[in-house]
């Protein structure tokens, strides 16, 4: 992961973990509590994709053990978080921006539930039964209902954020992912502002911005046209 990845994950973790932990946990909401943290684990998977999801949910999860009043085992949020954003960033749209609003909730339901199952499962096996005296089934349907209602709110600004610390120059040219799409979007940009088609040769684009006269003066000069200047 890239140092501007790196700390803006750091960043947006802890500050979701200390508003669970000080106020939504506090607010003794029948069945489960909102999962702020799942979703800004969801919100940086959908936009870094599945290895940095992995990465950002087992940190975030980890702390989540750690952190007071923390009473169950250690690593066992750690390896639902990893899990859960390994399998968000799976789903991770094209540049990192969705076409339609569904897509993200539909990753948030699968996400609630998921880790509600996983997060019983992994205390079944370790021996906390806790998740069978509170009920299953309440607390999955809480958890989703939660996570709905605040994912408006919470993951469209996470994966905002995310995208516009993937648009510096600096940190575009620091990583292959972030080159590849850097030459995207340069060759893009050249094809417009030449009137070429960089990849293919064609001159559909400069014939549609000169005059005749203009055209057979590019023509003539075909041989300057070649490199990315244009003199």
């Amino acid at each position: 992961m890239r140092l501007n990845r790196i700390l803006l994950s750091t960043a947006l973790v802890v500050v979701a973990l200390m508003i669970q932990v000080s106020v939504l946990a506090r607010l003794q909401l029948p069945g489960a509590v909102p999962d702020l943290l799942l979703l800004t684990v969801l919100g940086l998977a959908l936009v870094y994709g599945h290895l940095a999801g992995a990465f950002i949910g087992f940190g975030a999860g980890l702390l989540a053990d750690l952190a007071p009043p923390a009473d169950h085992a250690a690593g066992r949020y750690a390896l639902v978080l990893c899990l859960v954003g390994y399998v968000a960033g799976l789903f991770r749209p094209e540049h990192g921006r969705t076409r339609s609003v569904l897509a993200p909730l539909a990753v948030v339901v699968g996400a609630a539930i998921g880790s509600t199952l996983l997060y019983a499962g992994v205390g079944a096996l370790v021996g906390d039964t806790a998740a069978r005296h509170v009920g299953l089934a309440g607390l999955l349907t809480t958890a989703t209902i939660y996570d709905l209602v605040l994912a408006p709110f919470v993951v469209p600004f996470i994966m905002w954020l995310a995208r516009r610390s993937e648009n510096d120059p600096l940190g575009e040219s620091a990583g292959g992912g972030g080159t590849a799409r850097g030459a995207d979007v340069a060759a893009g940009w050249l094809a417009s502002g030449t009137g070429l088609s960089i990849g293919g040769g064609t001159r559909g684009g400069l014939r549609g911005r000169m005059g005749k006269a203009r055209m057979a003066r590019a023509t003539r000069n075909s041989g300057r046209i070649k490199g990315v200047k244009r003199l």
